[in-house]
């Protein structure tokens, strides 16, 4: 019986999850978002320069396994967000061969009035929502995402492919 509910309650999370990650992949949020932070950004290049400030510095195959994307069409983008201003490549502290993207000061700003936007968005998801439920729920998936990373990290199976 254990194993049943296992089962049961692994392919509810799954279900919830990959809508979640649908809503987040769907190129019209990040059009919405963008325009809601006021911003004229290519939608391409958002979710890369989110990942980079987030999580950078990164190097191209990092970064596109990050998004889901081809590390060349990744390392195009990178460099339009160079171009732009937005971030800065260098060579890598840990490997020199590796160049990797770091935010820039006009990047950072650009991030920042994302997160207002994305701030506001969510105000309207969870205003029904007592404090100490939104609270509850940005630990538990915190906790959620360092379980996943520890278990990909440490397994021998290719994680790379996704769901």
């Amino acid at each position: 019986m254990q194993n049943t509910h296992n089962l049961t309650v692994t392919r509810q999370l799954h279900i919830a999850l990959l809508d979640i990650m649908a809503v987040m992949n769907n190129p019209q949020v990040d059009v919405e978002m963008v325009r809601a932070a006021g911003l004229s950004l290519d939608r391409a290049l958002f979710a890369l320069l989110v990942s980079v400030e987030r999580f950078g510095p990164l190097g191209v195959v990092e970064l596109a396994n990050r998004v889901g994307r081809d590390y060349t069409t990744v390392s195009r983008q990178v460099a339009k967000l160079d171009e732009l201003g937005l971030v800065e490549r260098r060579g890598s502290a840990r490997d020199r061969r590796i160049r990797e993207a770091c935010i820039t000061p006009t990047g950072k700003e650009m991030t920042d009035l994302v997160d207002e936007a994305r701030a506001r968005m969510a105000s309207e998801i969870f205003e029904s929502w007592d404090k100490e439920d939104v609270g509850e729920l940005v630990r538990l998936i915190q906790n959620l995402a360092m379980g996943m990373r520890e278990a990909t990290a440490s397994s021998p199976h290719d994680t790379s492919q996704g769901s």
